[in-house]
């Protein structure tokens, strides 16, 4: 593959914002995720894919149909076009490093933003390559307009590339992911595919098919205010009574303590004054049973400070978000083999480890399209220190084609 061509390609998707909104319940989140579809939509009518749809939801759909005699099952690759609210995503600068020699990179000369090996080591693994950043001013969003690079460079690939064989593949591009609705309009029976891959996974070789139980909690605390010069035996400052909800959940089970299997309680966002405190948190962990026992304590703990009160002044509104998709992989492990097994074969070392978070994967999954998850090869997502090597780009396209030879050959 061209690698130019495909670091060409990346910038173009970049430079278009589409950041989700997690406060609009609206469908998308935000109107600017139609401005990349669309340029997505005649892309692929460019290329040569075939039933390119975009729906009234912002899914675009296309399929590269079968090229071989028989009948072998078909496949999607899934990827997402809005970028994390969690970091301004609007006017994307990327800058291209070529020839990486495993120094600091200098982002921003002005405001001093540096990228340091000597604090994100996985950068040393890139010397030697091209590797894209921001400007330390934006996020990047590669998380996930790698992976939606991936997809289109391996569907241009394979159509340039007739004596490939394959057989019928179905791609999505899904808005709204990072806010978690990616999935919630995605039809699976449109799509038509016997199984899917998310190409939304970090560093080279990452394969997923574990990830978090998930859950999104609201803790509301009502306090009462008087002049505070008159307070004493009325007021009740809900700051106060918010801080000690916060100071009794486990202080080691937090994002910033935890790894691997390791769940954690996070405290995202909170507002507040004497009045009225809002607490909200999300709450994860890849075991059902300590995923429920996380979202009980969180209430009884409610009930310990209002009964302390002798009032109800705390009130927790808890909602599931998404589930583990193990449980729905699990019985198909031949797709995660194949996986496995291409990466192998092109030499690279599969990282097969749960995910600290999730994909659309783990919703479609349970809508009946199973769906591991594959690296997109960014790294530090949602903030001005991501980057992507343009090696891992192209690696994964050929991991895309590779999926599409090997399904060709193991069921002939």
């Amino acid at each position: 593959m061209n690698k130019q061509h495909i670091i060409d390609r990346f910038i173009k998707y970049v430079t278009i914002d589409t950041e989700s909104d997690p406060n609009n319940s609206a469908f998308p989140s935000t109107e600017k995720q139609w401005d990349l579809a669309k340029v997505l939509e005649n892309e692929l009518k460019e290329i040569g894919m075939e039933d390119v749809e975009l729906d009234e939801n912002c899914y675009l759909m296309a399929t590269l149909p079968s090229n071989l005699d028989y009948e072998v099952p078909t496949i999607g690759f899934v990827a997402h076009i809005d970028t994390s609210p969690d970091f301004t995503g609007a006017n994307v600068k990327p800058q291209v490093h070529e020839n990486y020699d495993g120094k600091d990179i200098l982002l921003n000369k002005e405001e001093n933003i540096v990228l340091s090996p000597d604090y994100f080591e996985d950068l040393l693994q890139y010397k030697g390559q091209t590797i894209i950043t921001t400007d330390g001013t934006t996020l990047l969003g590669a998380d996930d307009k790698a992976g939606v690079t991936e997809i289109v460079s391996a569907m241009e690939y394979l159509i340039q590339h007739p004596e490939i064989k394959h057989g019928k593949i179905r791609i999505c591009f899904t808005p709204d992911e990072e806010v978690g609705k990616g999935a919630h309009m995605f039809d699976v029976e449109k799509f038509g595919a016997e199984w899917a891959y998310t190409m939304d996974g970090s560093q080279i070789g990452e394969l997923e098919y574990e990830n978090f139980n998930a859950a999104g909690a609201k803790v509301t605390v009502n306090g009462k205010i008087v002049h505070p010069g008159y307070a004493k035996g009325k007021m009740i400052n809900s700051m106060l009574i918010a801080s000690e909800y916060i100071n009794a959940l486990p202080e080691d089970e937090v994002p910033e303590k935890t790894t691997g299997y390791e769940g954690f309680f996070h405290l995202h966002h909170m507002e507040g004054e004497v009045e009225k405190t809002t607490l909200h948190y999300i709450i994860r962990d890849h075991d059902m049973d300590q995923f429920n026992n996380r979202k009980k304590a969180m209430l009884d703990l409610a009930e310990v400070l209002n009964a302390k009160n002798g009032q109800k002044l705390v009130s927790v509104d808890i909602k599931d978000q998404y589930f583990n998709m193990k449980e729905k992989v699990t019985p198909v492990m031949h797709i995660v083999d194949i996986a496995e097994e291409v990466m192998k074969d092109m030499g690279i070392t599969p990282l097969i480890k749960p995910i600290r978070g999730g994909t659309d994967g783990s919703q479609l999954s349970y809508k009946g399209l199973p769906c591991p998850n594959i690296f997109a090869g960014g790294h530090n997502f949602h903030g001005r220190y991501e980057y992507v090597p343009a090696e891992s780009i192209m690696k994964a396209s050929e991991v895309i084609v590779g999926i599409a030879q090997k399904v060709a050959v193991k069921f002939n």
